[in-house]
């Protein structure tokens, strides 16, 4: 039994650091490791110490817009990443506008990028001035992202370079607001393969701003739905609307929805995109909803996608275990407990990270409109059916508040949370190894390479902390403006994105 334990684990772990096809060797391309959303890098040679006003070890930074919440993604060549379009790279797209931006990994030069038009009506269907959130996740030539305007779109990596590729062959329409004529695409656009409308699709209603990093899984990728709450916060609604979606990935046709029920019991929104791991020789899909649950469901197979309906719709992802991390929050009426910030549901912001047959999650009261109360919690990734009660295997306290989501490595975890600290724990048994108190709220999640500890706050002060039990401050240094998206690596160079600018950071 002991010989079959650890074969799975080696299984898993050597399924989590395969490289997507046709990914190249040192890419990053997309957030986290393969399945396991596990932000721990195997690049070495990355810089200890930078300083954007000396240009010491600046390789290029650019101008983004004025809001950039995404994370930087590197594969083939190119750097993407979301912002808006406060400083317009095309003078035919003028004012608030969701943004994929496409770079070229030597030098920052901008190949293409994708502009969106919001979402009209409800400032809370498409926030203003929050761009596109949504990292990119990369596969060959093809980039899937999920738009401000909470569209999945699969994307040619080269832009228009190559052509208008199809189906899809309206970009000029898609990229003009509704009262606008359609516009010519030009080489600065980009290309559009398909796109799936999330509203009109899933019948769910987007709340603040679309988020979601794509889990790809062969044939399918995995996207949150950002299903969420009224303009008033008062109830959910479209609470019959998934949370959860699997999609065909050659063709963007909808295949299936997590059928679980979530929708009700959302107390804000739907912020946490899956991750994937195999457990017990079976291929799980792990899900953080926003009523501070986790799901794991069975990934999809061909046989269940061959028999969906035509919208999907009626096919439903079959339901392995549900966790609670909140179970002694109120369940009922939860949307009476908006602005308490004393007794609240819970919700999850942040990625599950599957590692060595465990799960680790943060989870807490609302930012916004929640208790200020969060803990990082680890979970056997085992069993079925409810497993609340059985499968904690510790709890452990964070701030106020948490939205990032936890790195594991050598047996340390490391995670931040909104009351500007960074916590180094134990991953056996969930005690405090050592906290570093930042100096400001951080949205953003930690990065582990090259042995040292990435993180940024909304502050702007970006820390560079050494990896291992014992606490050393390598250095900091303040840039021009918060940082709320992952710092990545690829390459031997170090990508970090503030509010209104991407460095790339290299010796």
């Amino acid at each position: 039994m002991a010989h079959r334990s650890l074969a799975i684990l080696l299984t898993a772990a050597v399924f989590a650091w395969l490289p997507p096809p046709g990914s190249p060797a040192g890419d990053q391309p997309q957030w986290g490791e393969r399945f396991s959303r596990n932000m721990v890098s195997a690049e070495t040679g990355l810089a200890d110490r930078f300083d954007p006003s000396s240009g010491l070890n600046i390789q290029w930074s650019v101008p983004l817009g004025s809001q950039t919440y995404s994370t930087p993604v590197i594969s083939g060549g190119k750097v993407l990443i979301g912002t808006n379009n406060n400083a317009p790279r095309d003078p035919r797209h003028q004012g608030d506008r969701g943004v994929m931006m496409c770079f070229d990994q030597a030098d920052g030069r901008l190949v293409w990028q994708l502009v969106v038009p919001k979402l009209e009506g409800d400032i809370y269907l498409d926030w203003p001035r929050a761009g596109i959130c949504s990292p990119a996740t990369v596969e060959g030539d093809r980039v899937y992202t999920v738009t401000n305007r909470d569209e999945v779109v699969c994307l040619d990596l080269d832009g228009m370079a190559d052509g208008n590729d199809g189906p899809f062959q309206e970009e000029g329409r898609h990229s003009a607001p509704g009262d606008q004529p359609a516009m010519e695409p030009g080489p600065l656009d980009a290309d559009i393969l398909w796109l799936l409308d999330l509203r009109s699709a899933a019948g769910v209603r987007p709340h603040d701003s679309a988020h979601s990093s794509i889990l790809l899984d062969g044939d399918y990728l995995y996207a949150n739905t950002s299903n969420g709450l009224t303009g008033r916060h008062d109830r959910v609604d479209k609470p019959e609307a998934p949370s959860l979606v699997a999609v065909e990935k050659a063709s963007g046709r909808l295949v299936a929805v997590d059928g679980a029920g979530i929708g009700p019991r959302i107390f804000h929104s739907t912020w946490s995109s899956p991750a994937l791991g195999v457990v017990a020789g079976r291929r799980l899909v792990f899900f953080c909803g926003g009523d501070g649950v986790v799901y794991a469901f069975d990934a999809l197979d061909a046989e269940q996608a061959a028999t969906a309906s035509p919208d999907g719709l009626a096919n439903k992802l079959n339901l392995v275990w549900r966790f609670d991390c909140d179970p002694t929050a109120p369940k009922e009426n939860v949307h009476e407990y908006i602005r308490n910030r004393r007794e609240s549901p819970s919700n999850i912001k942040s990625m599950p990270v599957f590692h060595e047959g465990r799960l680790y999650v943060t989870v807490g009261g609302d930012i916004w409109w929640g208790k200020r109360q969060a803990w990082l919690k680890c979970i056997d990734a085992g069993g079925e059916g409810d497993i609340t009660a059985t499968n904690l295997v510790w709890s452990y306290p964070l701030g106020p508040h948490c939205c990032s989501t936890p790195a594991i490595s050598q047996g340390l975890v490391y995670v931040a949370d909104c009351g500007g600290q960074v916590h180094c724990v134990d991953a056996a048994t969930g005690k405090a190894c050592w906290v570093h108190q930042a100096g400001r709220d951080i949205w953003a999640s930690t990065l582990v390479a090259d042995g040292k500890v990435y993180i940024g706050t909304r502050r702007g002060d970006f820390w560079i902390l050494a990896a291992g039990g014992e606490k050393r401050v390598i250095g900091s240094v303040r840039l021009d403006g918060p940082v709320h998206g992952t710092a990545t690596a690829a390459g031997g160079v170090l990508y970090v994105a503030s509010m209104e600018r991407l460095y790339a950071i290299g010796r």
